[in-house]
């Protein structure tokens, strides 16, 4: 525990820096080309369709009506676009972490190296595409976990609490991979993922609570939130990107310093010897 406190606590720190700070934008740069584009060729059918899917359910039209009973009849307009928005909010959430992982993460892990883990040895790198594997890997896992549970994030006890686990399991898995994939051997990746296996997961999954604000966001902007959902989704972006660039620091700052203690107790030669002599 004291460990993971004391690298949450330099990742913080981290964030002030001003390289961290630049690379921040980046993919918040990139990620708001992509949404724009996006927004600009696919808005208007993606309403369209979900408009002729809820004209065409019962159920919907029943709600609709009943909205329309109670004076709220304006809510028919932006029920569309809203649930376009809550669609693609968690996709932003994947993108932002791809993004990270693949424009930030190697950039961060050398700012952690240079200024505290100079001495490490490197004795093995991972390539890029080993790393990019796992990642979309990963998010396939949790793209398919989050499609089953859709329907129970309408309960509110599951709401709150399967989003942040899926971005959590999510987070802990491809941070945890990248913070390695630089200096640890295939060996001591599984030996520290496999030992440090639950306080990773603690830490994605706080990572995820933090990375739930954009959404309360939008919850409290509630039907206000489509006028302003192209800037508000660069926002999110952004804060998402700032968030798994925390989370990035964190697993980056707790791994290796398991890595540079699991090296410290590795037994010298002179014991090898022994050991091979018996």
């Amino acid at each position: 525990m004291q460990k993971t406190i004391d690298a949450f606590w330099r990742a913080a720190a981290y964030c002030l820096h001003p390289r961290v700070i630049w690379l921040s934008l980046l993919p918040l740069v990139a990620a708001a080309v992509l949404s724009v584009g996006l927004a600009h060729f696919y808005w208007e059918p993606a309403v369209t369709g979900v408009r002729q899917i809820l004209d065409g359910w019962a159920i919907s039209q029943t709600l609709l009506s009943w909205l329309d009973t109670v004076g709220a009849a304006g809510f028919r307009a932006v029920i569309a676009p809203l649930i376009v928005v809550v669609l693609a909010v968690p996709l932003l959430v994947v993108l932002s972490l791809l993004l990270v992982a693949t424009l930030m993460m190697p950039a961060l892990v050398r700012l952690v190296v240079q200024r505290r883990f100079a001495g490490l040895e490197v004795r093995h790198e991972a390539p890029w595409w080993t790393s990019l594997g796992w990642s979309l890997g990963a998010t396939l896992i949790a793209v398919l976990v989050m499609m089953v549970s859709l329907p129970l994030w309408l309960i509110p006890p599951f709401g709150l609490i399967l989003p942040p686990i899926i971005w959590g399991w999510l987070t802990y898995r491809v941070m945890a991979f990248d913070a390695l994939a630089g200096h640890a051997t295939a060996q001591e990746r599984t030996t520290l993922l496999q030992d440090h296996r639950l306080p990773l997961l603690v830490m994605g999954v706080i990572s995820g609570y933090l990375g739930a604000a954009p959404s309360a966001l939008w919850a409290v902007l509630g039907a206000f939130s489509v006028v302003v959902a192209p800037l508000l989704i660069v926002a999110s972006v952004w804060v998402y990107t700032l968030v798994f660039a925390f989370s990035s620091l964190w697993f980056s700052h707790y791994l290796l310093t398991a890595l540079r203690d699991l090296r410290a107790v590795e037994p010298g030669p002179e014991l090898v010897v022994l050991e091979r002599v018996a």
